[in-house]
């Protein structure tokens, strides 16, 4: 029998007033960005930015959300908006223009690109309201609270969905958000986070998710199997019903989540859909991996994941949990270089990073929480520190370029460039990626000794990389980061393949050459 959210809370979450119904928006005098950088596949398909490089305005009304949105030149111009106080059915007004597309009653994010929402200083809570992002891409959500966003009732918004994507959505990255409801639909609430309608390229991560019937999902029915490449990291699903996520179609990387109470069922793959499910706790919770209420299979691919007094249904009809002893029956590839904690150090972590107001600390891999790596600003000519001299690109390591006649992959690539144009030997040809970050890999049949890199950049694109990671693609670890091109230097280390990932550029980066040096 399901058992209501609603009936194991204590109380329902209050409604907050706002002092001030109309908000404001003000003009800051630099640009600012998300804090760190996208991770999973949303930094694939060309990478996910949001706002950055653009204006950026403080708003403390949904109004004012709005206003900023169709106050711009045209919809693809970049903006942050950085939301402090509550934004609520009062204060959010649907505002009109030609760069913009709003409701009343939600947030719409509707036919747009380009747009950071970041919430700073005493904290952002859209209560009652959800956000809607619909036809829309490369939008960052950060340190925000949704609350208690119903369908049915009164108020309603978004179909119920604190947060939800519809409709040709690309690159969307959520980030230390809280979201939230008081129960499950029979109380008026649905998913805290949907996918459905050709969703693709998307990160969840050091989010909390609770007191839902409905994690969220990927397809709205078996039959919307168009989206997928999602990633799920670092968050903390508490009473839930079920649906953490639901999987219908696509290809999901789930790892490093820690589940508490997952009442009636967990990772729901099926309809074909695959998963990655790599060291996650999963805690007093049942049936929490498996193809639940459907005939229609989904697999898995498992690994390093902990079940803390996890209890498993029998196997029938439309019941197929994967326990009492996971095994993959898939294999899932990742095209993203990533870093795993000890799934016994997950709950520490999980509870320490995830959630709205946590400081934005991420983890390294290292089972401990880090501060994050600060964004460069894009408006900075010159991002490095003057009293340190640039690396000179036009002197390499000594000894052989060991690129030369390696193989290359990369992340998506710009039109009428090639991975191989970047261990060629030729400066005249280059690769770029399809946006303003992306990624780009030297391979080896065999392991090969690297200590040194230079990146080169073509003719005419100089210091158009701002800020890298440099990663061993095969274990995730980061060998060294930092800003500009030229030459990077790291404790030798044997691997088969070596990525470059540019993580903030100004215009479109061109590398020209990406060599590799075992001394």
């Amino acid at each position: 029998m399901r058992r209501p959210v609603a009936l194991r809370l204590q109380a329902a979450l209050g409604t907050l007033a706002l002092a001030a119904a109309t908000g404001v928006v003000l003009a800051m005098p630099e640009a600012a960005a998300a804090a760190g950088g996208a991770t999973g596949y949303a930094t694939q398909n060309g990478g996910t930015t949001g706002g950055a490089g653009g204006q950026t305005v403080r708003a403390t009304t949904g109004t004012a959300i709005h206003q900023a949105l169709c106050g711009r030149a045209d919809s693809a111009t970049p903006i942050t908006i950085e939301v402090e106080g509550t934004i609520n059915h009062g204060n959010t007004s649907k505002v009109s223009g030609d760069s913009c597309s709003t409701a009343a009653d939600k947030i719409e994010l509707k036919q747009i690109s380009n747009v950071t929402i970041v919430g700073v200083g005493g904290g952002a809570v859209f209560d009652q309201l959800g956000i809607h992002i619909r036809e829309s891409s490369n939008i960052i959500i950060q340190n925000v609270t949704v609350r208690n966003v119903k369908k049915s009732g009164s108020p309603t918004s978004n179909g119920g969905d604190a947060i939800g994507m519809e409709s040709d959505v690309r690159n969307v990255w959520v980030d230390h958000t809280t979201l939230e409801a008081s129960g499950g639909e029979s109380a008026g609430f649905d998913g805290l986070f949907d996918m459905k309608d050709n969703t693709q390229y998307v990160t969840l991560s050091y989010s909390v998710l609770r007191n839902s019937g409905r994690g969220g999902l990927i397809g709205s029915s078996e039959s919307d199997v168009s989206n997928g490449y999602v990633t799920f990291h670092h968050n903390k699903y508490e009473n839930i019903d079920s649906r953490t996520p639901l999987l219908r179609g696509g290809t999901s990387h789930i790892y490093n989540n820690h589940y508490v109470s997952l009442n009636e069922s967990g990772i729901n793959s099926r309809a074909g859909a695959k998963a990655k499910v790599d060291n996650n706790y999963f805690e007093d919770s049942k049936d929490v991996l498996g193809t639940f209420y459907t005939d229609q299979a989904g697999y898995w691919q498992v690994s390093g994941n902990i079940f803390d007094n996890v209890t498993w249904s029998e196997p029938g009809g439309d019941t197929n949990p994967a326990g009492p002893d996971p095994k993959s029956n898939t294999t899932v590839s990742i095209p993203y270089s990533y870093g795993l904690d000890a799934a016994s150090c997950v709950p520490a972590v999980v509870s320490a990073t995830a959630g709205a107001n946590k400081g934005l600390k991420v983890s390294d891999g290292s089972c401990t929480p880090q501060n994050p790596d600060p964004s460069p600003d894009p408006t900075d000519p010159d991002p490095t520190d003057p009293t340190e001299p640039s690396p000179d690109p036009t002197d390499p390591p000594s000894g052989t370029n060991l690129s030369l006649g390696a193989g290359a992959d990369g992340s998506s690539k710009a039109s009428g460039t090639s991975y191989g144009n970047v261990r060629d030997g030729d400066l005249g040809t280059y690769w770029s990626p399809a946006g303003t970050t992306g990624s780009v890999s030297v391979k080896w049949p065999s392991p090969t000794t690297v200590s040194k890199v230079a990146i080169r950049e073509a003719a005419g694109s100089e210091g158009a990389i701002r800020s890298y990671r440099l990663v061993d693609h095969g274990t995730g670890a980061v060998l060294a980061t930092g800003s500009g091109a030229g030459v990077i230097s790291f404790p030798a280390v044997s691997l088969t393949k070596i990525t470059f990932e540019i993580t903030g550029a100004s215009g479109t980066p061109k590398v020209a050459e990406f060599e590799t040096y075992a001394d």
